[in-house]
């Protein structure tokens, strides 16, 4: 199945999620592509040690999940 994930916050938590989701659908062996759209562009600003968005990102992009901006 092919699935697509839009995120359009720059909530911190709600981009942990997104990836956090978008990588168990990877495990599951889906087709997973997420958008990013508007203030979600910088999520990188927001990384933190609470929410280690750059490195779900990388583990994300290298499950081959794809990443869009």
């Amino acid at each position: 199945m092919k699935i697509a994930i839009v995120i359009c916050q720059d909530i911190p938590e709600v981009l942990w999620n997104a990836f956090r989701l978008a990588n168990m659908m990877l495990e599951g062996m889906e087709d997973v592509t997420i958008f990013l759209n508007g203030p979600s562009v910088k999520y990188e600003e927001l990384d933190s040690t609470q929410f280690p968005l750059i490195e779900l990102s990388k583990i994300f992009t290298l499950s081959e999940g794809e990443l869009l901006a």
